[in-house]
C-alpha cells in the first residue's frame, strides 16, 4: 500500500507506473484504493464509476476497470457534502458529518472487493487517499490504516521533496500515528526531487537512521506526467496549456467534473487553453467557450452567474463566437433544469442561459455506460462514455451533436454555433477534435498513443529511479 504524508505527494502517480513496470516484467496487477474523493470519475466494464485515477492504473496495469478497484468513491455535491458512490453506484447523498459517522460500515464491502481482486492477481497495488497522519480522522478509518490493518497490508509511505520540509513530514508521520499503524509501514519514498539527486544523500542517510526504514528513492520529478489525465482538483490551480491561435476558454465551475475531457484539447499544439478562475473574465478573443460537466449543475449555474460569466457567455455568442457544453455544461446551456426530487440539493428549478431550446429534468438513476458514436456534423467517430442524471428534451434536439447505435444525443442551434452533449471523453477522439475545431493543428498527434508513451515513460523513469527488486520484498502474502 502507498500512503501519503498529504494530498497530491504523487501516489496516484506512483501507482500507476508501478503497474506498468510490473506488468512488463509479466505480473498480473491489479490497482485498489477503498476509498477516493473526486468529481473525475470513469466508467467501468461493470456498468459502474470509480476514480479516474484507478481507471488510469487500470489501464496501467492493462486491465479493464472494474468498481472493485474503488469500492468508496465520494463525489463533492457541496462545500459539506458528497454523493457516496459503493461499488460503482449512488446509495445516498451525506452530509461530511454524516459519512464519517457511518464510514466503518462500509468495511466490509471495502474488504470484499479487496479480497476479489486479489484472488485475480499476483499482486495488488493500493493506494491510499490524503494524509496518513489525519490523527484526527483515524477512528472508523477505511481510506488508509484502517483499511491496512484489516487487510494486514504492509504500507510505503511517500513525501513530496519539491514541497519542502520532506524529512519533517516523514518522521512527523511516524511520531504521531499508533504504533500498531507505523508497523505496517516498511519503507519511506521520497517523490518529485528536482535537480541532482545525489544532493538528497546526507537526507536519505538521516531517514534511514532516524525511522530505521529504508528510503526508497529520491524519484525525479516526471515532466511527462502532464500528458496522463489528473484526478485531484489541485491539478487545475495550474491547469492551463499551449499557446496556439485558436482560443478555448473553460470557466473553472466550483464542483467540476470530470475535466480529463479537457486533457486532448489541452495537448493540441494549436489550441491555446484558457481555465478561466472564480473573479475572473472569460477572454474576449475565445474562439470557444466550453462550459465542463458539473457535480451540482444548479449551484454550479448560480456560480456562473455570480461570477459575470453568464453576461460573458451571452455577450460572445452574440458577437459570433461558439460556445459548446459537456453534460452539466450542456444542462446550463438550455432553457430551464428542474430538480423536482432534490437529486443535488434542496428541489426547485433554475432558468438555463437559454442559448439552447432544451429543457432539462434531473432523475434518480444515473446513466453509466460506455459509447461509440459518430458526430453528425463531420461524420467522424468517437467514442466516450455517459455519467449523468438527467433527460433533456426540447426543438434542439432535432439537431443532435452525435447518433449512438439507433439514438441521438445533445443538441445544437438553429444558428449552429451552440452545441450541447452528455458524452465524455469525446475529444480524445483525434479525428474529431480536429474536425471539430476547425483550428490547424497536428495530423500526427495520437492522443492515447501519447498517453501510452507517457505510462511506458513513468514506467521506465521508475526502474530507473527505485529498486523494485527491493520494493516487491517488502511485499507480503494477501490474507483473503
Amino acid at each position: 500500500m502507498f500512503m501519503g504524508t498529504g494530498s497530491d505527494v504523487g501516489k496516484s502517480l506512483i501507482v500507476a507506473g508501478l503497474c506498468r513496470a510490473l506488468s512488463n516484467r509479466g505480473l498480473k496487477v491489479a490497482p485498489f484504493k477503498p476509498q477516493n474523493m473526486s468529481n473525475n470519475a470513469a466508467v467501468t466494464a461493470d456498468g459502474g464509476e470509480i476514480g479516474r485515477a484507478q481507471a488510469l492504473q487500470a489501464r496501467a496495469a492493462r486491465r479493464d476497470p472494474v468498481t472493485a478497484m474503488n469500492p468508496v468513491l465520494l463525489k463533492p455535491e457541496g462545500e459539506t457534502g458528497s454523493q457516496v458512490v459503493v461499488r460503482g453506484q449512488r446509495r445516498a447523498s451525506l452530509s461530511a458529518r454524516q459519512y464519517w459517522a457511518d464510514r466503518a460500515q462500509l468495511l466490509p464491502e471495502v474488504l470484499a472487493a479487496f479480497s476479489e481482486l486479489a484472488r485475480d492477481a499476483d499482486i495488488v497495488l493500493v493506494e491510499g487517499a490524503g494524509s496518513a497522519s489525519e490523527v484526527n480522522l483515524r477512528a472508523g478509518d477505511i481510506a488508509n490504516f484502517g483499511f491496512a490493518r484489516a487487510a494486514n497490508v504492509p504500507a510505503v509511505l511517500i513525501g513530496d521533496i519539491h514541497r519542502g520540509g520532506v524529512i519533517a513530514s516523514i518522521v512527523g508521520t511516524l511520531a504521531v500515528i499508533e504504533p500498531g499503524d507505523g508497523a505496517l509501514i516498511r519503507a519511506s519514498l521520497i517523490n518529485k526531487f528536482f535537480g541532482d539527486p545525489a544532493l538528497f544523500e546526507a537526507g536519505r542517510s538521516f531517514l534511514v537512521e532516524r525511522t530505521g526504514l529504508p528510503c526508497l528513492g529520491p524519484v525525479p520529478h516526471f515532466a511527462d506526467a502532464a500528458k496522463l489525465p489528473a484526478e485531484d482538483a489541485l491539478a487545475l490551480e495550474t491547469y492551463a496549456g499551449g499557446d496556439g491561435a485558436f482560443h478555448i476558454a473553460v470557466p473553472r465551475l466550483p464542483r467540476i467534473a470530470n475535466f480529463d475531457d479537457l486533457d486532448p484539447l489541452r495537448a493540441e499544439p494549436g489550441v491555446m487553453l484558457t481555465l478561466v478562475q472564480s473573479g475572473q473574465t472569460i477572454p474576449r478573443d475565445a474562439d470557444l467557450i466550453l462550459l465542463p460537466g458539473s457535480k451540482a449543475t444548479r449551484a454550479d449555474l448560480a456560480a456562473l452567474r455570480s461570477n459575470g460569466w453568464d453576461i460573458d457567455i451571452l455577450a460572445h455568442h452574440r458577437a459570433g463566437g461558439r460556445v459548446m457544453g459537456i453534460c452539466g455544461g450542456y444542462q446550463m446551456l438550455g432553457r430551464t433544469i428542474a430538480d423536482p426530487d432534490g437529486i443535488e440539493g434542496a428541489p426547485g428549478i433554475s432558468d438555463g442561459l437559454g442559448l439552447l431550446a432544451v429543457d432539462t429534468v434531473l432523475a434518480p438513476l444515473k446513466q453509466l455506460r460506455t459509447e461509440q458514436a459518430i458526430h453528425l456534423d463531420s461524420g467522424q467517430h468517437l467514442a466516450g462514455y455517459h455519467m449523468h442524471m438527467g433527460v433533456t428534451s426540447g426543438p434542439d434536439t432535432a439537431r443532435p451533436f452525435a447518433r449512438i447505435s439507433n439514438e441521438t444525443d445533445g443538441a445544437i442551434s438553429a444558428d449552429g454555433r451552440v452545441a450541447g452533449t452528455y458524452l465524455h471523453g469525446l475529444f480524445a477522439a483525434d479525428g474529431f477534435r480536429r474536425a471539430f475545431l476547425g483550428a490547424p493543428s497536428d495530423p500526427d498527434l495520437n492522443y492515447e498513443a501519447g498517453v501510452e508513451d507517457a505510462l511506458n515513460g513513468l514506467a521506465n523513469h521508475l526502474e530507473t529511479h527505485i529498486d523494485i527488486d527491493q520494493l516487491l520484498a517488502l511485499a507480503a502474502p494477501i490474507k483473503t
